[in-house]
């Protein structure tokens, strides 16, 4: 391949090459740029190697949600954010623990793991991969597109969102830091909640979701039908020490007693 044939692929790849993503050797390999081409790019300086076919532009920083995009749009990893992280992209959410790097919630498929590029890089944000199939229905309900400048990546809408931040309760997520979060839902769509109840495998997300939405006394809870959600049998630990709530059967923290002034 002769100097101008080289350049003129090179420019019609920084033109398609959405600023702050990661571009790996399959997607380059679509547009003509074999990897030997890609190395000359490299010791050219105009592309950096992050990793085993990975590339960044030259002065460009590519961060976590960038190569997110990568996962999804280069790689068809069937991989969304999700949970709190998802809330926080949208708007929902502005209180991060001090002194702790942000934390992504990642959601994929068995058997679809992630490239060792990104799980090597320090990408200056924890990242939490989840694995579990908690719409197993309905896979891909709930999810939407959100516009990030030159590119856009795959997350779960609040409605879905809510559900995977429930289900980490208490494990990876307190209850209070969850009521928080569901208190700023007040404007969630009632028949997504409906399609993400019918859908949900877990017992124990579906009956913490009803019990704080009622608790916050959100309006759309009275247009759902609960006659058509399985809320299974029995009861649910979630709160240690807690106590029982008998309409939802899941034990939660005791409040303190408001002081009489």
């Amino acid at each position: 391949m002769n100097n101008e044939s080289g350049r003129s692929k090179l420019n019609e790849l920084l033109i398609g090459w959405p600023k702050g993503t990661v571009a790996v050797q399959s997607w380059l390999l679509e547009r003509g740029i074999p990897r030997q081409l890609a190395e000359r790019y490299r010791r050219s300086n105009w592309v950096q190697r992050i990793g085993q076919g990975a590339y960044t532009r030259t002065g460009d920083k590519a961060d976590i949600l960038g190569a997110v995009y990568t996962l999804q749009a280069q790689l068809k990893l069937p991989v969304h954010v999700g949970a709190k992280t998802a809330l926080e992209i949208q708007g929902y959410a502005h209180f991060l623990p001090m002194g702790e790097l942000p934390l992504l919630h990642l959601y994929g498929r068995p058997g679809r793991p992630l490239p060792a590029w990104f799980q090597r890089r320090d990408w200056g944000s924890r990242v939490r991969f989840h694995l579990g199939q908690l719409f197993p229905t309905k896979p891909d309900g709930g999810l939407m597109e959100k516009s990030r400048g030159e590119y856009s990546i795959r997350l779960s809408a609040p409605e879905r969102a809510a559900f995977e931040l429930v289900e980490l309760v208490p494990n990876e997520q307190s209850f209070e830091g969850a009521q928080l979060l569901l208190e700023s839902l007040a404007t969630l769509r009632p028949d997504l909640v409906q399609e993400m109840l019918e859908s949900c495998r877990s017992v124990k997300a579906k009956r913490l979701f009803l019990y704080l939405a009622e608790k916050c006394g959100h309006a759309w809870l009275r247009q759902l039908n609960l006659k058509r959600v399985d809320l299974g049998r029995g009861n649910r630990l979630i709160a240690r020490a807690g106590r029982l709530d008998r309409k939802y059967r899941i034990t939660v923290p005791v409040e303190a007693p408001r002081e009489v002034p």
